[in-house]
């Protein structure tokens, strides 16, 4: 995503010995840009174990895609078939139990179970395309009540109450994949490292003797609008309208599906949330902001204490921010003027 752009320029410590090396490798993976950066390692150590977590994506990726073979897309064909469980894998099984807990804890604001509406308002595809919206259908999808509650698994097996569950875990694959990489650097003794995917992003260490330091960028607008210090094992990530979306008779619909009434959420740009060193800080980056962005505007204060999140900032379909206080104790504007668009909240 665009909204959180590496500011590197301002990390550069200054000194009179040679600095220390840098390496830094992106590709495209989970349908948006990777980039890894790896602080003060050799470049062929570097280079192999950036290329080792890019592998480690692309496998995660393909072993849950949605509308690809898949073992997700084989899964959900078991359910719709029938109620009969099916073998999984134990690390999908986990994240299954994981995404269900999270599920319930957003009253299932978050909700990967709506595989169906995803794929009827066209997000299960490569590119986004304006669609004859049908009200009726639209309806009946919703009515059908898919919820991550109706997945039942049990030695090693999942089956479904609900026929008309269709996992999609495309909000919440690149958090868990995140805290999987951030494991992986640290088993190999790195000290130093930044990776995002596509918006999410967490940290190792530092960059010499600074902290990294991301920018969060208007949805709307090419500059940052603030920086924000983002301290080792800290992860940052952004639900937003700007990247996933069609336009139909001058309308925006983004990727972002409000499972209680079915349509994409339209009256806010993004929401950026701040997550604590702890093991599942990615995983969490990626699936709390959602529920944020889906709650009505007045709830969105309640829903983020709900998700257990103190650092959040939302940008409003007009532009005006609203940011939590903790997280205004840590962001940097970088344009003045913006200022006037910003509302402290309080849950």
């Amino acid at each position: 995503m665009r909204l959180l752009l590496i500011l590197a320029i301002c990390l550069l410590a200054t000194s009179c010995t040679e600095p220390e090396p840098i390496h830094n490798t992106q590709s495209y993976v989970f349908g948006t840009l990777v980039d890894i950066t790896i602080y003060g390692e050799p470049e062929a150590e570097a280079q192999e174990l950036a290329s080792e977590i890019i592998r480690d994506f692309q496998a995660l990726h393909n072993r849950l895609h949605a509308w690809r073979a898949s073992e997700i897309k084989s899964l959900n064909f078991a359910f719709k078939r029938s109620s009969l469980p099916v073998t999984i894998e134990p690390d999908v099984a986990a994240m299954i139990s994981d995404a269900t807990a999270l599920s319930i804890q957003s009253k299932g604001a978050f909700n990967p179970a709506i595989g169906n509406l995803i794929n009827y308002w066209g997000f299960q595809n490569d590119e986004f395309k304006p669609i004859k919206i049908d009200d009726s259908k639209i309806k009946t999808l919703v009515s059908h009540n898919p919820h991550m509650v109706d997945i039942v698994i049990h030695n090693g097996k999942a089956s479904s109450r609900n026929r008309h569950v269709q996992l999609d875990l495309g909000g919440y694959a690149k958090g868990y994949a995140l805290d999987n990489a951030l494991q992986t650097l640290r088993k190999h003794g790195v000290r130093n490292a930044l990776i995002n995917i596509g918006g999410n992003i967490i940290a190792l260490g530092k960059h010499g003797d600074q902290p990294w330091r991301v920018g969060i960028q208007h949805p709307r607008k090419p500059s940052a609008i603030a920086t924000i210090e983002l301290e080792s094992g800290w992860a940052i990530g952004t639900s937003g309208d700007y990247q996933r979306y069609f336009m139909l008779k001058g309308k925006r619909y983004c990727h972002i599906v409000d499972p209680a009434t079915g349509y994409p959420v339209s009256d806010i740009q993004a929401v950026t949330v701040l997550i604590p060193p702890q093991t599942n800080a990615g995983t969490l980056s990626d699936v709390t902001s959602k529920p944020i962005f889906i709650a009505k505007p007045n709830q969105r204060a309640k829903v983020a204490q709900e998700m257990g999140v103190e650092n959040f900032i939302v940008i409003e379909a007009d532009d005006k921010i609203l940011i939590s206080a903790e997280m205004s104790k840590r962001i940097k504007w970088t344009d003045a003027a913006t200022a006037k668009y910003v509302t402290q909240i309080q849950p």
